[in-house]
């Protein structure tokens, strides 16, 4: 079966606790290499551990929270600028994605959404519940309980023949399992030790649904630093900036 591995560039809150960078997630196999998540320190993460912003074929977006999305105007600029990207991009999420990557590029360095590219930018509006094809790869999205200006997604992608799952921000809800269902990685927010705060789901509340969830493997990120304290406490693998996993 072909290589496919996973490295957190990111593994961090939104503020940087631990010194971590924000959520930013490599995936790259024989046939593409996508990112799951570009939170606003993403261009630095890729700079620091040697990834080329061109090799990139597709990032999905889990929500629309600046530690999720908010190097999309830094990775755009760069790809213009910078790295001279000609290679197309594909870039999908939740429904309002392009509009608020628009008015985010307009806040920070105006009249940049609106500059000739070198590569073509296709955004993508991932439907709840349903599969859509991009390249090589499907990605399914699932609705969850985070408060962010629109709709927020914990996302399984099939690449390859394996399944990869990420919950992105969320409180417990049920449907984590289902789209965690017999994955072969499940890439989940632990954000605190035990303390339950509405839109976040901490470690002990994961570890009671523990068994609905049927992923061969089981990571934590986005973690904050009472969760870092923790853990040596942990019954479960941490991520951590660099981590590089094979699946």
């Amino acid at each position: 079966m072909p290589s496919l591995t996973v490295q957190f560039l990111g593994s961090g809150d939104a503020f940087g606790s631990g010194g971590r960078f924000q959520a930013c997630i490599l995936v790259r196999s024989e046939a593409s290499a996508f990112l799951l998540d570009c939170g606003a320190s993403s261009l630095i993460a890729m700079r620091r551990f040697g990834v080329d912003p061109n090799a990139i074929d597709a990032i999905f977006i889990s929500h629309l929270h600046g530690d999720h999305f908010g190097g999309l105007p830094f990775l755009i600029l760069d790809a213009q600028l910078i790295s001279r990207r000609t290679r197309p991009l594909t870039i999908a999420g939740p429904p309002g994605l392009e509009e608020r990557v628009r008015r985010a590029m307009e806040v920070l360095f105006p009249g940049s959404s609106r500059t000739q590219r070198r590569s073509a930018i296709e955004f993508v509006e991932l439907r709840q519940g349903a599969a859509t094809e991009i390249g090589p790869l499907e990605v399914t999205p699932y609705v969850v309980v985070h408060a962010s200006g629109g709709p927020a997604y914990a996302l399984r992608v099939r690449c390859d023949d394996r399944v990869i799952a990420y919950s992105g921000d969320t409180e417990w809800t049920d449907t984590l399992a289902r789209a965690a269902a017999d994955a072969d990685l499940f890439i989940c927010e632990a954000y605190f030790f035990d303390k339950q705060i509405k839109y976040h789901l901490d470690y002990q509340t994961l570890m009671q649904h523990r068994s609905q969830l049927t992923c061969r493997r089981l990571v934590l990120t986005h973690m904050n630093d009472d969760l870092l304290r923790h853990l040596d406490a942990l019954d479960a693998e941490a991520a951590e900036d660099g981590k590089t996993i094979h699946i």
